[in-house]
């Protein structure tokens, strides 16, 4: 028998804990809507064409906050760690036959 240690087997690749999931996507929410309102403030007291640029942000960001922060973290599924062991021996020789 071989005195090596075997490599360590990983059985299954664990999600992210749903509260650390949901505190990422509030604060990914909560970012959002500050830029939200610093484009409604910077809308009301620019002029000219940077006015619409602001007010174009404070109008469709709160949809974008809210797709964000609704979509979860998915990791796409990676291939399964599979154990192959070394085989032990091989077979070299054919077997003797009985005379």
């Amino acid at each position: 028998m071989d005195d090596r240690e075997p490599d360590r087997v990983s059985i299954t690749d664990a999600r992210v804990a749903h509260s650390v999931d949901l505190k990422a996507r509030q604060r990914r929410y909560l970012i959002s809507m500050g830029i939200r309102t610093v484009c409604f403030v910077c809308a009301v007291i620019a002029t000219g064409p940077l006015r619409w640029f602001f007010v174009f942000g404070a109008i469709f960001l709160p949809y974008v906050a809210v797709v964000l922060a609704n979509t979860g973290k998915k990791t796409a599924p990676t291939d399964a760690d599979v154990y192959r062991p070394e085989p032990i021996g091989e077979l070299t020789e054919k077997p003797h036959e009985a005379r």
